[in-house]
């Protein structure tokens, strides 16, 4: 009986401290509830992204802000119906391309459209800055995806481009090359104004053709004063001598570049699809628009 008493005893007195003890907890976790609160409302709102939720709905959820200045820019929704998510398959991976990638499906890379978006919107304003400040820009790209695009864009602009092959040296031996391009200014304004018609058929036949040729290989850099302050590049990894020299000369590039491309050197880079025609003719568009900005910008300075 007594060793009764004493259990009954001790089990009276911790009912009694947990009583005695109840109060103070409450008050502790409320205070700590107000804390939390008050640290929930300050801070921002921040969207929880289920990981298997798909390109197109992660770039709903995820839209990034862009310059007002490009109304020209594609939406998330354009860029993945025109196919500029697709990246190669992982056999022609390259590792450090990998922070573009959003998912592998079906052996092939995806790229985060919402990555590429804000890239091209900081290239774009990148270029912009540079012409408005009165630089010049080299466009680049030779494979049937880009070529005509980007000569159309480039004649309308009235800025140079090169479209069919690189010429090599056009940076590294700039001096020599400019003296090619003087070559065919001066004979397309001797042969429009007739001075050729007091050769014989034969020989305005073989000045033809030399201005030809000369077109051909120097046409793009007849409105190129000198070396271009920053170069735009589709497909690096295809234009690797245009790299080369440009990394040589210290001239900034901004470039698409696939999943199997090298980002190394570039100072702007666009993740994305640089094979489909849609999906360069749409970034290519947007880069040519931000380049019209810059002119038209350089212009009002003026």
């Amino acid at each position: 009986m007594a060793v009764a008493k004493r259990v009954s005893e001790k089990s009276v007195k911790s009912v009694k401290s947990v009583k005695s003890e109840t109060p103070k907890a409450e008050k502790i976790a409320k205070v700590v509830e107000k804390k939390v609160e008050a640290k929930v409302v300050a801070a921002p709102v921040v969207e929880k992204v289920d990981p298997t939720t798909p390109t197109a709905t992660l770039g709903a959820q995820k839209e990034v802000k862009v310059s007002v200045e490009f109304e020209k820019l594609p939406s998330l929704k354009d860029m993945l119906e025109a196919g500029v998510h697709f990246g190669h398959s992982i056999k022609r991976r390259n590792p450090r391309m990998d922070d573009y990638v959003y998912a592998v499906k079906n052996g092939v890379q995806i790229f985060d459209l919402v990555q590429t978006r804000s890239m091209l919107s900081d290239a774009c304003n990148y270029l912009a800055d540079v012409i408005s400040k009165g630089g010049e820009i080299l466009l680049v790209g030779t494979k049937a995806q880009a070529a005509d695009t980007i000569k159309a864009e480039a004649e309308r602009l009235g800025v140079a481009f090169m479209t069919t092959h690189w010429v090599g040296g056009l940076f590294t031996n700039w001096e020599q090359i400019k003296t090619r391009v003087d070559k065919l200014v001066d004979m397309k304004k001797k042969y429009e104004a007739g001075e050729y018609k007091k050769y014989t058929k034969k020989e305005q036949v073989l000045l033809k053709r030399e201005i030809d040729r000369l077109e051909r290989m120097y046409g793009g850099l007849v409105t190129l004063k000198g070396l271009p302050k920053a170069v735009f590049i589709v497909d690096p990894t295809r234009e690797i001598t245009a790299m080369r020299e440009s990394t040589h000369r210290a001239i900034p590039v901004v470039a698409i570049v696939d999943t199997n491309g090298d980002p190394t050197g570039i100072a702007k880079v666009i993740p994305a699809n640089d094979d489909a025609l849609k999906s360069v003719v749409m970034l290519v568009m947007a880069i040519t628009a931000a380049v019209e900005k810059g002119l038209k910008l350089n212009k009002e300075r003026k």
